[in-house]
């Protein structure tokens, strides 16, 4: 099954239906499998007191409220119809992450196959009972969570209704953007393993060389944060990819996906004509006589690969010579 590659445009259109439909352009022309967007009302967000993260205050107004700063990135509904029409134009599929109740409602009546649930969420049980009820295809970021906080809400996400295998489990880091020493690769495994289900990463390192050791450590969902351009004012764009980027990533991500193959060990149609040239064959060491026993003396190991194993050795040492024997000639 080929992972699932998720673009996160985020807030990144800067509450523009046009930059919203350029990222769409982008993740579709990258080769994302998605293009997903935040559905909130800022009202059941945030408080009107709320504090801004240190990397939102890094990257905004810092006389502007969270609330404020949120509120002018809103996506009403109409936009809404807009942008998963134009995905449908462009042949990738629409996502969005609810914030609140009444969002999780309009992307249901929307009719989104799946729902993201974000790493804030997480501890959410209202919220978390809302989407379950669902009975969706759920993804879920744990970022900020321990194992026994994931096992809570997947327990919430299917006493409501969702059957386990069709939940995926995000690894993830909040931090915009993640050092790589808090990046802990290896619990995404640990989150799959201990909790049956599948798993993937959300990322938001800088660059794409943790996505693609995530793939490699078999990860069925990458989630990715994309821009325009980086130095465009707004709390998100700083950490995402630019649309080259976005591109490479998904490449990469893709020739990982062939590179990891089957498993199963055997030669490869490519290198199948190789075994004649670097492999080696008995050969006469010396001219050998018709009736001449065979020894250490006067066999051989020498390339090419196309005559009698070197396996046959035990085999062949102590027989005679069928015919005679030229040096280097194949037995």
């Amino acid at each position: 099954m080929s992972v699932f590659i998720i673009a996160e445009a985020g807030v990144n259109h800067n509450g523009s239906v046009t930059l919203a439909k350029q990222l769409i352009d982008v993740a579709a022309e990258a080769g994302a499998d998605a293009v997903k967007f935040q559905t909130f009302q800022t009202k059941q967000l945030v408080s009107r007191n709320a504090k801004k993260a240190d990397y939102q205050l890094e990257h905004t107004d810092v006389g502007e409220s969270q609330f404020d700063m949120i509120k002018k990135l809103e996506l009403d509904i109409q936009t809404h119809r807009e942008l998963i029409a134009y995905c449908q134009k462009k042949r990738i599929m629409f996502l969005s992450t609810p914030f609140d109740h009444e969002s999780i409602i309009m992307l249901h009546d929307l009719a989104l196959p799946i729902f993201k649930i974000p790493s804030g969420e997480i501890t959410n049980l209202p919220y978390l009972r809302a989407i379950g009820a669902l009975k969706k295809e759920v993804i879920l970021s744990t970022g900020m969570a321990t194992l026994g906080e994931i096992e809570t809400a997947l327990n919430i996400l299917v006493d409501a209704g969702t059957c386990l295998h069709h939940i995926t489990v995000l690894h993830a880091n909040t931090m915009y953007p993640t050092p790589m020493e808090d990046v802990n690769l290896h619990a995404m495994v640990t989150i799959g393993k201990a909790l049956n289900v599948a798993y993937g990463y959300s990322d938001h390192t800088l660059g794409i060389e943790v996505d693609i050791a995530a793939v490699a450590l078999g990860a069925s969902v990458i989630e990715k944060h994309f821009t325009l351009d980086k130095t465009m004012p707004g709390p998100d764009h700083k950490a995402s990819l630019e649309p080259d980027e976005l591109k490479a990533m998904v490449r990469s991500i893709r020739n990982i996906e062939y590179a990891l193959g089957d498993g199963v060990k055997k030669p490869s149609r490519s290198e199948l004509p190789n075994r004649a040239v670097a492999r080696k064959s008995i050969v006469a060491n010396r001219p050998i006589a018709k009736g001449e026993c065979f020894s250490e003396e006067n066999l051989a190991v020498k390339r090419p690969g196309t005559g009698m194993s070197p396996m046959r050795w035990d085999e062949i040492i102590g027989t005679d010579a069928s015919r005679n024997y030229e040096v280097d000639e194949l037995i």
